[in-house]
C-alpha cells in the first residue's frame, strides 16, 4: 500500500506540472482530491488495517494531501498570473457591450469650478483638519464668551478631548472662519486665499438646512481694501460659476468677525424669483455673509488692524448647487439616491 501511495503522489504531482489552463487544472483537483481519487479508494480500505498499519497509512495520505494542495494553489497562481485575454479567442464582429459611466457628485463639481474661478482671480486654496478648538473657532474670531453658539445647542463639542496645556475645548468645526487665522498667523499678509470644507452643526434638519454640510470661504487681506473690491470679487465669482450676471442684494447683518457685516441673498434660481419653499416664498436666498474683517480677528492673526484690512465672504456649497441645478431639498445631496445621482450623468 506504501508503493501505491508513493505512486498516487507522483502520477498526481506529474498531472498538476502539465495543466496548461485553469479549466485544466480544475478536473486535476477534481481527481486527485475528489471521492473517487485513489487517496479517497485507500481511505475506505483503513479498516482493514491494524492499528499500527493505519496510523503509518494515515500519515503517508496526510502527507500527500498537503503536498497536492501545496502544489494545486501554487500552479493555479502561476495560471492566472500568466493568463492573458489574447489567450482566448475573439469574435471581432460582436457588437461592443455598453458600460456606465460615473460623473462627479453635484457639490464636487461645484467645489471644482469655485476653485477655477478663484485661482483666476489669484487665489490659493488652503485647507485644514475637520476638528478644531474653542480658541480658533470663538476665541479668535471676536465671539463673545456668552456666545449661542459656544453651548451645545449649536456647536459638537467633544467629551474627554480637552486640551489641558492650552486650556481650550475640541469640537468639530462649527465653520471654516478660524481657518483664517491658522493661515495667517503662518504665512502673514497680504493674503488671498479660499479654505472649502464641511463644517457641523445641531441643526433641525429640514429642505434648507443639514447637520453637516460645505462652506467655501474667501478672505482678502491687504493694505487699503476697498468695500467696493469685495462686491466685484462676489459678483465676478457668481458670474463665473453660472455664466452669466446674477442679481444680488446685501442686507446688514451682525457676524462677530466682521464690521460692519452684511447678508449677501442672490435671485432664487431655482422659481426665477417668483418664490418657493427653497427661498420661502420670497424670491431670494442667503447664498453667503460677508463683509470687512474686524480688527480684533486681524490682532489675533497678528496683524495690525490699523495697517491691513481684508473682505471676508462664506459660500454656501450645498445653496450655490442648488440654484445652478435647481433643487429643491438639500437633503437630497447626501441621499445616496441613485434615481437623483444619475440626473447628472
Amino acid at each position: 500500500m506504501k508503493e501505491k501511495l508513493e505512486q498516487i503522489k507522483q502520477f498526481g504531482i506529474k498531472q498538476i506540472e502539465e495543466a496548461k489552463t485553469i479549466e485544466e487544472l480544475t478536473e486535476v483537483r477534481k481527481e486527485l482530491t475528489g471521492k473517487k481519487s485513489g487517496l479517497a479508494e485507500i481511505m475506505k480500505t483503513m479498516g482493514s488495517l491494524t492499528p499500527e498499519e493505519r496510523k503509518e497509512i494515515g500519515m503517508q495520505t496526510t502527507e500527500i494531501k498537503n503536498v497536492f494542495a501545496t502544489k494545486l494553489d501554487e500552479k493555479e497562481e502561476e495560471l492566472i498570473s500568466n493568463k492573458s485575454v489574447l489567450d482566448e479567442p475573439i469574435d471581432l464582429t460582436l457588437p461592443g457591450t455598453k458600460t456606465s459611466k460615473g460623473v462627479l457628485h453635484p457639490l464636487t463639481q461645484m467645489y471644482y469650478d469655485l476653485n477655477d474661478a478663484f485661482a483666476s482671480l489669484g487665489f490659493e486654496v488652503f485647507s485644514e483638519d475637520d476638528i478644531s478648538s474653542e480658541k480658533y473657532a470663538f476665541d479668535n474670531l471676536n465671539f463673545a464668551p456668552d456666545h449661542p453658539a459656544r453651548q451645545m445647542m449649536d456647536t459638537y463639542w467633544i467629551e474627554g478631548t480637552e486640551d489641558k496645556k492650552a486650556n481650550e475645548r475640541l469640537c468639530l468645526r462649527p465653520h471654516l472662519t478660524g481657518a483664517s487665522v491658522r493661515y495667517l498667523l503662518k504665512h502673514g499678509a497680504p493674503a488671498r486665499f479660499v479654505y472649502p470644507g464641511q463644517v457641523y452643526r445641531n441643526e433641525d434638519v429640514d429642505s434648507g438646512h443639514e447637520r453637516a454640510f460645505y462652506q467655501y470661504e474667501a478672505l482678502i487681506v491687504d493694505k487699503n481694501i476697498s468695500f467696493s473690491s469685495g462686491i466685484v470679487m462676489i459678483q465676478t465669482i457668481l458670474e463665473k460659476v453660472f455664466g452669466r450676471k446674477i442679481n444680488i442684494r446685501m442686507r446688514e447683518g451682525f457676524f462677530p468677525f466682521v464690521e460692519p457685516g452684511y447678508e449677501i441673498d442672490m435671485e432664487c434660481l431655482v422659481c426665477n424669483g417668483k418664490g418657493c419653499k427653497v427661498c420661502k416664498h420670497n424670491g431670494w436666498l442667503e447664498i453667503m455673509p460677508g463683509g470687512v474683517i474686524h480688527p480684533n480677528v486681524l490682532k489675533s492673526a497678528g496683524l495690525d488692524p490699523e495697517e491691513w484690512t481684508g473682505f471676508y465672504i462664506n459660500i454656501g456649497l450645498e445653496r450655490l448647487a442648488m440654484m445652478r441645478y435647481g433643487i429643491d431639498d438639500v437633503r437630497l445631496f447626501r441621499s445616496a439616491d441613485l434615481r437623483f445621482l444619475e440626473q447628472f450623468k
